[in-house]
């Protein structure tokens, strides 16, 4: 069994490379930052501020988060209810860097997130998978790109989806997230000392996905 690791900043392309990577080999796709998201999004629907710890930390008990694979797509249920789309708007990216700056908030996840891995060869992503949600996964990758590349990218994906931004608004948010991944005081954003560095500014998106793959299977074979 194998664990794939991929952590990296927000916008480098994880959950695209990730989801079709772990469709290449076989294994489950777990998105992590999605599971952030959905409690993000439940902050916002109760109308708690998400950088008010009391209030968020206060909600949880409350909250039901969990993963349905369907078709081979992952989907994320919040109390039951698909909110996969929801947690794409750019409200809830930044919702999620607030809330995931809580330690309440990853440790209500964690069991999830291990179990999911401890049960299936799995990829999954995020911003501490191979730092602190999987320190022995068999391998880790450090995704990344440009913070202008990462705009750009972003902005191509609001515009396909039908919910445009301003480009520079999108880039001063992806600069403020990755600060806030950083510098926060619970699980930073880090590459792993034995995380493999892969910078995607100049890749396109078949590119990467080919290069884990490989890496994969480096990884397996190394093991056999």
């Amino acid at each position: 069994m194998l664990d794939i690791a991929i952590d990296g900043p927000s916008g480098a392309g994880k959950s695209s490379a990730a989801k079709l990577a772990a469709a290449k080999l076989g294994f489950i796709y777990v998105d992590t930052g999605a599971m952030y998201r959905a409690i993000g999004v439940a902050a916002l629907r109760r109308g708690i501020d998400t950088q008010d710890k009391d209030g968020v930390i206060a909600m949880l008990p409350e909250l039901e988060i969990s993963l349905a694979f369907i078709e081979g797509e992952q989907h994320v249920l919040l109390n039951g209810e698909d909110v996969s789309k929801e947690i794409r708007l750019p409200q809830a990216s930044m919702a999620a860097s607030h809330v995931s700056a809580l330690p309440e908030v990853r440790a209500f996840l964690l069991d999830l997130q291990r179990r999911l891995a401890a049960e299936n060869d799995c990829i999954m992503d995020g911003r501490d998978i191979g730092t602190v949600i999987l320190p022995d996964a068999g391998l880790k990758i450090y995704l990344t790109a440009s913070p202008e590349i990462r705009a750009k990218r972003r902005y191509d994906e609001l515009i396909a989806r039908g919910t445009p931004q301003d480009y520079d608004e999108l880039l001063k948010e992806i600069i403020q997230r990755d600060y806030n991944d950083m510098h926060r005081e619970t699980s930073p954003l880090k590459q792993a000392e034995d995380a493999v560095l892969l910078d995607s500014s100049d890749l396109t998106l078949e590119q990467v996905v080919d290069r884990i793959c490989a890496l994969a299977k480096e990884a397996m074979e190394a093991t056999a």
